[in-house]
């Protein structure tokens, strides 16, 4: 894309891998047992909403995070779009709270995201798309296989045009444009995101509280209201 902003990424050194997850929370985490006994069979989406309902609720503990792991990585997850997406997202929640730690599943993140598109590209409102996206542009490009930051930011923007009422969409091209550098461009889809916020989960909508913060930081105005 030729945006010198672009090379600014590599300077991300840690893995600071946030993979989104739309989803809806279907109650705690209870009864995982550790380790997982083989052959047990698995809803890998399930763990994932899970997992994520916590999250949503401040409670997504690195043990909760840990168990739900625990509990997709034996497991065959990669039968169904939703199954190979639920994988991804909990590798990718767990790699987000271990850091250098878990280096090495960021490549399984990016693998099962990519299985969940190719079997299903409009699952979930194309959230295996969206949380490839993210994951090139946030991950150092040495832990990764098929993609980069100019690769993840084409994809989300792409999503966020080509899917404007998905609220979502505008938020992970908001939070990557900062990442990059580029707060300009983010400064749109934040306002964007305003005018939906309802629709968005309150970690999202905490997420782009941040956003607003660090964009209007010095008096800077970003053209719509504060978040209320």
């Amino acid at each position: 894309m030729g945006r010198p902003v672009l090379r600014a990424c590599r300077a991300v050194g840690a893995v600071a891998v946030v993979v989104v997850a739309t989803l809806a929370g279907c109650g705690p985490l209870a009864g995982m047992k550790l380790p997982l006994p083989l052959g047990e069979p698995v809803d890998c989406l399930a763990v994932s909403d899970e997992l994520e309902a916590l999250i949503e609720k401040g409670a997504g503990t690195p043990a909760a995070r840990a168990a739900a792991y625990e509990k997709v990585r034996r497991a065959a997850c990669d039968g169904t779009a939703g199954d190979a997406f639920g994988r991804a997202a909990v590798t990718g929640r767990y790699v987000e709270q271990q850091g250098l730690l878990a280096a090495n599943l960021v490549r399984d993140v990016e693998y099962y995201a990519r299985r969940s598109r190719e079997l299903d590209p409009g699952f979930r409102d194309q959230a295996a798309t969206r949380m490839l996206g993210t994951l090139y542009v946030l991950a150092p490009a040495a832990l990764l296989k098929h993609g980069d930051s100019e690769t993840g930011l084409e994809m989300l923007e792409t999503m966020a045009r080509d899917h404007s009422d998905v609220p979502e969409n505008h938020l992970r091209l908001a939070e990557a444009y900062v990442v990059l550098g580029d707060n300009a461009s983010a400064c749109p889809h934040v306002c964007e995101c305003l005018q939906m916020r309802t629709r968005l989960r309150r970690d999202e909508q905490t997420l782009l509280n941040q956003l607003f913060t660090q964009l209007t930081a010095g008096g800077k105005s970003l053209g719509c209201s504060a978040p209320q």
